[in-house]
This record gives structure tokens, sequence and C-alpha cells, in this order.
């Protein structure tokens, strides 16, 4: 017991420096701080996705020198002292995959936080990272929008191993349907999306899209953000009916680029609304993927043409070129005014699985330059046609993430499970489901035994499981 005690009482009088006393007192001038662990070790492939920081620990509390040039690939990095524990400090690091890192600390740049002569001596990690998991894919969105940048890798990090759910809102700027998901099934889908399509009446008592209640609450708690937009112009100039389908209106896309038309006045007018909400969520930290302009070509790649072989929206109405042009004049104007949040989907119409009648849209495609993730709208097709679809358009745009942009029932017939579409092989990115008013129990266009089967299905992400 004596020799116990005695050995205790060293120790004691070992650890006595390290607890009292302040700065230069503490420590003597020959003590060296000493790393001891490390979050990544020398030589080691980490996964590029999950590894957001670096965090190394040593033999005393220490804090990052003040003179420190700390260098990740030969470019500066920030590091910082370890919030969770004084013996440590992290450096927040943005990886890509299949690469190969050099981590630089010179000499003093961790110095012991009571005693700033006490100095680590040069550390040099070598390691890289995984091959990507997603072939060819964009590792990193178009934006460099940190709250942007952070939502397409969580989407990108979950491709190819689960889909992730979603469901419209009800027409507008609101959570209902994602609630009446929750009341059915226990589960909220993990996204929300939420449609434009009334921004040309905003702000009034019963639409206001300045308001950002809706979209903050379902952040707050835990989902993702999705946005739409079906741009209504007016049926003839002045009038105040809206519409999106040609047939009903004089508006032409062609005249958009004639300045001083009123096509060209509506056009910017429209925009600078929707601007000025994204603005705002850009300064609620909210990022959201952006679907604008979608299923473009409508009916207008059929080989033989009729009357029913149109587009059937407006700004499909005058062809391919026109089209894009209107998709990047929004894209260059969002950036001119600021915005940098949107992850941006373009939705093709493919050849619904039938190229003897049909040819690929693949001339309305804007361009890589402007287009983060290929979507498809898709009602009532079965798991085998989801499947067909999918492979189809991955294997024309082989370096985009391919989602379900829209589902439901279609023609009377519920859509294929997403289980087993997903068994398959429709491996979509996400799926969201269109709202119907009076539809089961949800309000959406898949019945109530649809909604179960996908919120319970292990290859399902829903609000709960998103980690980010």
């Amino acid at each position: 017991m004596k020799k116990y005690l005695k050995l205790l009482l060293s120790f004691a009088v070992v650890l006595l420096p390290l607890s009292c006393g302040d700065d230069n007192e503490a420590l003597g001038d020959d003590v060296t701080v000493v790393m001891t662990s490390q979050s990544v070790a020398e030589g080691a492939e980490v996964d590029a996705l999950s590894t957001t920081e670096i965090a190394l620990y040593y033999n005393m509390p220490v804090q990052v020198g003040s003179a420190a040039s700390i260098t990740l690939n030969g470019v500066r990095v920030q590091a910082q002292r370890n919030p969770r524990n004084a013996t440590g400090i992290v450096i927040p690091v943005q990886l890509e995959e299949g690469a190969s890192y050099t981590l630089k600390l010179p000499a003093g740049s961790v110095v012991a936080e009571s005693n700033r002569s006490a100095t680590a001596p040069e550390l040099v990690l070598n390691f890289r990272t995984y091959a990507p998991r997603g072939g060819n894919i964009a590792q990193l969105p178009l934006t460099t929008n940190s709250d942007a940048v952070r939502l397409y890798r969580y989407l990108y990090s979950q491709y190819g191993q689960k889909v992730i759910s979603s469901v419209m809102a009800n027409v507008n700027w609101n959570n209902e349907c994602a609630e009446k998901v929750f009341r059915l099934t226990g589960k909220y889908p993990a996204m929300n999306c939420y449609d434009f399509i009334h921004i040309c009446f905003s702000p009034a008592d019963w639409i206001d899209y300045t308001k950002l209640a809706p979209v903050q609450q379902w952040v707050n708690n835990g989902g993702l953000v999705q946005l739409m937009w079906h741009f209504n112009v007016p049926k003839t100039q002045g009038s105040t009916d809206v519409t999106c389908t040609p047939s009903e209106t004089t508006f032409r896309a062609a005249k958009v680029f004639e300045e001083g038309s009123w096509e060209n006045q509506w056009f910017y007018t429209q925009m600078d609304k929707v601007v000025a909400t994204l603005l705002k969520l850009q300064e609620a930290g909210i990022a959201a993927t952006w679907r604008p302009f979608h299923e473009a070509a409508g009916n207008a790649t059929a080989k033989q043409q009729a009357d029913w072989t149109k587009s059937w929206f407006w700004w499909g109405y005058d062809g391919a070129e026109t089209y894009k042009r209107l998709w990047t004049t929004m894209y260059d104007y969002f950036q001119q005014k600021g915005v940098r949040n949107l992850i941006w989907v373009w939705t093709t119409q493919n050849y619904n699985g039938n190229s003897a009648q049909y040819s690929q849209d693949t001339a309305w495609y804007p361009g890589d330059q402007y287009v983060d993730i290929v979507a498809r709208d898709l009602y009532g097709y079965t798991a085998e046609q989801n499947a067909q679809e999918f492979n189809e358009i991955q294997a024309a745009y082989p370096n985009k993430m391919v989602v379900l942009g829209e589902c439901g029932q279609g023609d009377g017939h519920q859509p294929g499970r997403i289980g087993d579409g997903w068994t398959k092989g429709a491996k979509w990115g996400l799926f969201m489901v269109w709202y119907q008013g009076g539809e089961g129990s949800t309000d959406t266009m898949c019945s109530d035994d649809w909604w179960r089967d996908a919120m319970q299905d292990a290859n399902v992400i829903t609000r709960d499981q998103i980690k980010m």
C-alpha cells in the first residue's frame, strides 16, 4: 500500500505544473508539444464526403499559433482549437473523391495553451480519398455557396445508395401534404417541394412568398427544400388571367428577348419577384434544388408530327433553341442578382421508353455548365418502366445525378412501388410525389398503401434519417 501511495504522489507531482499557473509560468521552456493521436492516419484512405475535418490531439491543452501557415495541397487552410477537446485542434476540409492530399503544419503552428514558446514540431500528413462512387458524376455543384454545396454533397453521398423521399406542397407555399404523409405513416418525407406558381399574385392575403415561415419551419425540423416554378403568364397583354398553356395565351417565348415587349417586361418582373424570395432564403442559410422550365419538349420530339405533338408549356412552344436561351438567361440573371443557393435541375422528357415513335430531347438540354441534376417526370409507370427510364437517362447524361422529378398515378394506374423499382435498377436520387386534393388521406397522387410501403422501405430516406 505504501508503495502504491508513493507512486500516486509522484504522479501528482508530475501533473502539478500542468494544472496551475498561467501563460509562461506553467510550462518550462524545454517542454515539447507532442501529437498523441489524429483522426486521419498517415497513408490512410478516407471517404471524401464524410471527412469534413481533420482533428489532431496533443499531450496538453493547445491552440493554433498566431503565425500558423497550414496548407492542404499547397493551399492555405484555417485551423481552430477543438471546441470539444482542449488538447486538440480541428482543420475543416472539403475533399474530392479519388484524390491525394498532403496536409502540412510547419513547426510552431500548434502551441501550448499555457506557454506559447512550447510548440509542436512540423507535421506532414499524406492521405487519399476513395474513388468516386458515382462514376463520372460531378462531385460539386455549379455554385460555390456553402449551403448549396452542403446540400449537393449530401445528395451525391446518397446517390446509388438510397433514394430520398419528397412530396409536393399543396399548390404553393405550405407543408400540408408532408404533414398528412406523417399522420399516415409516422414518417415525414425528407424533402418538401414548393412551387412559385402563384408568385404573380404575391403578396396577397392568401399567398405571400416573402414570408418564409413554412420553409424555415420545415428546415428547422431537419427537412430539405425543393423549389420549382410553373411560370404563369397573362393570357393576353394586360390580362389578369394567367396560364402556362401556350394555346391559352398570346405570350410567346421568342418575344421575351425583344427589349420593350410586354413579354420581356413580364418575364423580368416575375423573375425579380422570385429573386427577392430566393435572396431571403439565401440570407437565412437555406439552399434548395431549383427546377424551372420543366418538361420543356412535351410531345415535340415525336417522329410523326401531328396536332398533339407540341410542347405543353409556353417555355417550350417556340422550340429547343428558344427554350435553352430562356434557361441560360434565367441562370445568368440569377447570378447577376447574387442568387447562389440553388442546385439547378433540368427535366428531360426522354422518349417515354419508345424510341420507335420518339426521339431523345437532348437538343433541349441547356448544357453541363447550366445544369446540376437531370430529372424525369413519370406518372403511372411500372417498376420496370422506371428502371428503363432511369438507365436511359443516366446513359445520356453520365456526369449528372438523375432524379424522379414528379411521380404519381397516371391513366388510372398507381406508379410502381419505389422498392420494386429500386430492385430492378431505378436508382433515382430522389422521388417527388405530386399533390392531388381529395386523393387518399395525403391529398397526393399516390395511394395510402403506396405511401406506407415507400416510407418503411429500407432503401428510402425519410426526414428523420437525414445526416448532413
